[in-house]
């Protein structure tokens, strides 16, 4: 990805990815170092994230870090964050993208799976939250962006977990930028639409991808490469005066 724009006030910050392995977080990754930021990423995926921080140095970041972990373990999920601010130092900007968007039949949901689908979408987005809250208080702000989603918005069928985490997104953004505000930290989500990446690859045929640009009002499709510049642009100061918004980045599909 070849950006146009480098903000300087991304260099040599502490960026923190959830779920930075692979798709729009690798991308995410990549994006940040080639700012000359320090980023800290965990997932669940170790071999691809062992060779994504490996490369970080060459891309650009002045710092990089990884350690597997599950987000949907809170305590080891905090503590990591922890080791990441420890190694790079506090983080300035948090981005809460880990999310699985499995597809299930309502008929096929037990309280188990439903509770396990709101801690890999939208739980840990909290708990990151929390634990990094603190330290962007002392530097005199931060930049908190958690990733949703355009699916709650257009009510797709066989998605009630994952569109009912997301939806609960737009609403913890929009109160914790209130509650946060005071001292400097802006919360904001960005919503992607259908975006390609190699997972979804594997669930759209070619005759949704013909559905999908016939929906949306520009004729492309959308990778990870169109949502990067969203985030970078709310991570930087230039957004200083953007917090408890919801920044659409769909194609015009909604």
């Amino acid at each position: 990805m070849t950006l146009s724009t480098t903000y300087k006030s991304l260099e040599h910050q502490v960026v923190f990815i959830s779920g930075g392995a692979t798709g729009i977080g690798a991308t995410l990754v990549e994006a940040f170092a080639r700012q000359g930021a320090k980023v800290g990423f965990v997932d669940i995926a170790r071999a691809a994230g062992e060779a994504l921080v490996r490369r970080l140095p060459e891309l650009g970041a002045t710092g990089a870090w990884f350690e597997a972990v599950d987000v949907t373990d809170t305590p080891a999920y905090q503590a990591a964050i922890a080791a990441c601010a420890e190694a790079l130092g506090p983080i300035k900007v948090l981005v809460n993208n880990a999310a699985k968007d499995d597809r299930h039949e309502l008929s096929e949901l037990t309280p188990e799976r439903f509770e396990r689908i709101l801690k890999v979408n939208f739980s840990h987005q909290v708990f990151a939250i929390q634990a990094v809250a603190p330290m962007m208080a002392r530097l005199g702000g931060g930049s908190v962006i958690n990733m949703g989603s355009v699916s709650w918005i257009r009510a797709k069928v066989r998605f009630v977990g994952y569109g009912a985490s997301k939806a609960a997104i737009t609403g913890m953004t929009r109160m914790l930028a209130n509650e946060l505000g005071g001292q400097g930290i802006r919360v904001n989500c960005v919503m992607p639409g259908a975006i390609l990446t190699d997972r979804q690859m594997g669930h759209f045929t070619p005759e949704e991808n013909e559905r999908f640009l016939a929906l949306q009002a520009l004729k492309f499709r959308l990778t990870a490469d169109d949502v990067a510049p969203m985030v970078l642009f709310l991570a930087s100061d230039d957004a200083r005066g953007c917090t408890g918004q919801n920044f659409i980045v769909d194609g015009g599909l909604v």
